[in-house]
């Protein structure tokens, strides 16, 4: 997680519940963003919303349960601007969110045999993968693309061994 430019209490507070997720308290980590959705609600800020779920979808092993929160999440981003993420932090780029956004869609729908959805989502991630950094996060990402491509290709429905997901 980057160091915001200005103090969000709500970022904040979603950082602490991934924080305790990636822990391996994922009951916590789930109730605290599901606490956290109902007070910013399906209207509230979209950095916020796409946030939130774009984590919250990553506490489910259910890949229908997880569709759900990374439909909102993508449906957020596109309600961001550029300057409300420059805002959170200087070095984001809203271009760069949707690499993620549509890799965690194709992932979801291939795990759920729909591969035609699934084959749309994984080329829009290639598609914005030029917006990713040049780095070790971007280049898991590509991983992940060409994991779930090949996955797609072979309409095989097992999860990807470098998901995120719940450890517990």
């Amino acid at each position: 997680m980057t160091t915001p430019a200005n103090t969000d209490p709500m970022m904040e507070a979603i950082g602490k519940a991934v924080t305790d997720g990636h822990s391996g308290n994922t009951v916590a980590a789930r109730s605290g963003l599901l606490e956290l959705w109902t007070t910013i609600g399906p209207r509230g800020d979209p950095l916020h919303r796409c946030t939130l779920a774009h984590y919250l979808a990553d506490l489910y092993d259910d890949p229908a349960q997880a569709l759900g929160w990374d439909v909102r999440a993508l449906d957020a981003a596109d309600s961001i601007t550029e300057q409300r993420v420059q805002q959170h932090h200087a070095s984001l780029h809203i271009a760069g969110f949707y690499p993620s956004l549509h890799l965690n869609l194709a992932d979801n729908y291939h795990r759920l045999g729909s591969f035609e959805a699934a084959a749309e989502h994984i080329d829009a991630a290639r598609e914005h993968s030029s917006a990713l950094p040049h780095d070790s996060y971007g280049d898991l990402m590509c991983v992940a693309i060409d994991e779930v491509t090949t996955s797609i290709a072979n309409e095989c429905t097992a999860p990807r061994s470098s998901a995120p997901g719940p450890t517990a």
